[in-house]
């Protein structure tokens, strides 16, 4: 049998035919020449995954989910930037036809980790075991076998207009083309039809696959069950939400969705599999670190059919979200399923906050920062949040796995949706506040500056008056909290001030404070270090 790989353009080479080539050639690889291979599809398999919520949101490049034309082609390396990873369980039915036998089990995730695979006979649990395990993964490719044939005789076919020349050859390099040493000379050709191998070189395979060394006391049919982890895979949940103003300026309503997306770019697609996710930071013992490699993939963002939803239940220290149907996760693609229900008219609170400093402080400093001039450059910007209680009696009150949410208001004119901001928030318990940074207020600005400063080295003390001034040029009032980190040390005591404040901690302070429609509002105070 030739092989035969068809080529368009020697610079398309690496880049158009190589996934062309390699479904080619899986489809016409033999089967394996000993050994029994797991049986597949229909009734004969089941799947489960759990998938383990490591991707913070953000954290994926957009391109890594986003359509590219001919990413759905494997791809050494593929998968290894996607922070996730999965546990995989998957029955099979085979069978054993000696008491020593050679089992062959394909179509696993081309980035398993081979030291958690666990074998196990359901149907003979006790009298069956492995006594080793390969894992085979030369994949047939373009490149590979290219690589395999160097030094070794090809043909390659050549069109020139309507006839095609055929041309016998030592393959000597492939780079910026074939060379190619015939009977006469040494030819370069960058353009040619198709290539033809005289064999499948010995190891290559179609798909990666685990091979055992079984021996089993019950000769047969066996229903077999195996688990392993794979990375490239991983979830997050985003959340759409919508803001309604309220009968105030300071309140109002939102409708809250919830979404997981999840990319499978494992090396392994998962058809109508069992799934579940885990939210929770699980431990996992470090690894050396992989190069980087940016591969694209093709995405399927498919919304929920009807059906069962995701149940969610505490799980160990964690929570565990079981989907109520099967899902299908085709390898190189995201999928989009709702996590639950949009959650109405959830009651929340917009806040506005000054921070003058351009910079937080949350450190500690060695020493007393005694220089005057360190934390005097000023923020005009106003930061504007969304804050509510995640509360069975205000509409939520279930557990928050970590993601983006994304917030839009609508536009009375034309009925239509405007993004309006944007935020990233960690697991988040069922009572706790979720805060949503939205961006900076257009028409209330601060400015912070520092009126006043002494030090005394000798008696160890530290004196600095801060003025804040907020102006507010909206047609009604608005609250706004100014936040002070008092970082120049830690022993502290305001001794002059023109509003109240609130202690949040050690360090920092808040002043509440109502600004006028068109109207200015100055804030200063006093505070004096010791050391």
């Amino acid at each position: 049998m030739n092989w035969v790989i068809s080529h368009l353009t020697g610079l398309s080479f690496h880049r158009v035919l190589m996934g062309c080539a390699a479904l080619a050639l899986a489809g016409m690889l033999p089967a394996p020449a000993s050994g029994q291979e797991a049986q597949q599809g229909g009734q004969e398999s089941g799947t489960a995954l759990t998938i383990y919520s490591s991707a913070r949101p953000g954290a994926i490049p957009p391109e890594l989910y986003r359509p590219i034309v001919g990413a759905n082609v494997p791809h050494p390396g593929q998968g290894q930037n996607i922070p996730g990873y999965a546990v995989i369980r998957q029955e099979r039915d085979i069978a054993i036809k000696g008491q020593r036998d050679t089992v062959r089990f394909s179509d696993v995730a081309a980035l398993i980790d081979p030291t958690t695979v666990t074998f196990a006979s359901l149907t003979d649990p006790d009298g069956t075991r492995v006594l080793d395990q390969n894992y085979q993964f030369d994949l047939v490719s373009t490149d590979r076998l290219m690589e395999r044939y160097l030094g070794k005789e090809i043909t390659v076919e050549q069109v020139q207009g309507d006839k095609t020349s055929i041309i016998n050859g030592t393959l000597l390099s492939t780079s910026g083309g074939l060379v190619l040493k015939t009977d006469n000379d040494v030819r370069v050709l960058s353009n040619y039809a198709n290539v033809r191998f005289p064999e499948l070189p010995g190891g290559l395979i179609s798909r990666p696959t685990l091979v055992w060394n079984v021996t089993a006391q019950t000769i047969g049919q066996h229903r077999m069950r195996v688990t392993y982890q794979t990375s490239g895979i991983t979830w997050w949940a985003d959340y759409n939400v919508i803001f309604s103003e309220g009968k105030d300026a300071d309140s109002g309503v939102l409708d809250v969705g919830a979404w997981v997306s999840i990319i499978n770019q494992s090396g392994a697609g998962y058809t109508d599999a069992k799934l579940k996710l885990i939210a929770g930071d699980v431990h996992r013992a470090p690894k050396p670190e992989r190069r980087r490699v940016m591969v694209g993939m093709m995405a399927e963002a498919a919304a929920a059919p009807d059906g069962a939803g995701f149940e969610e239940k505490a799980f160990f220290e964690y929570h565990l979200y079981t989907l109520g149907r099967p899902a299908t996760l085709p390898d190189n693609s995201t999928k989009q399923i709702e996590l639950f229900p949009p959650a109405r008219n959830v009651p929340c609170e917009k806040v506005l906050v000054y921070y003058g400093l351009p910079q937080e402080f949350r450190g500690l400093f060695p020493n007393p920062m005694t220089d005057r001039n360190f934390g005097t450059q000023s923020n005009k910007k106003v930061d504007i949040y969304l804050r509510f209680k995640n509360e069975k009696d205000r509409g939520m009150g279930m557990p928050l796995p970590a993601g983006r949410i994304r917030v839009s208001k609508l536009d009375p004119a034309d009925k239509s949706l405007e993004f309006i901001g944007e935020d990233v928030i960690d697991h988040t318990p069922k009572d706790e506040e979720v805060l949503i940074k939205m961006g900076s207020a257009f028409d209330v600005v601060g400015e912070r500056k520092q009126v006043d400063f002494q030090v005394d080295t000798r008696a160890h003390t530290m004196q600095e008056t801060i003025e804040i001034k907020l102006r507010n040029h909206k047609e009604e009032p608005v609250k706004v909290i100014v936040k002070e980190n008092l970082f120049r040390w830690l022993n502290w005591k305001i001794t002059d001030k023109t509003h109240d404040f609130e202690k949040v901690d050690a360090r920092t302070i808040h002043f509440p404070v109502t600004v006028p429609k068109d109207g200015e509002v100055t804030v200063r105070y006093t505070v004096k270090y010791t050391w």
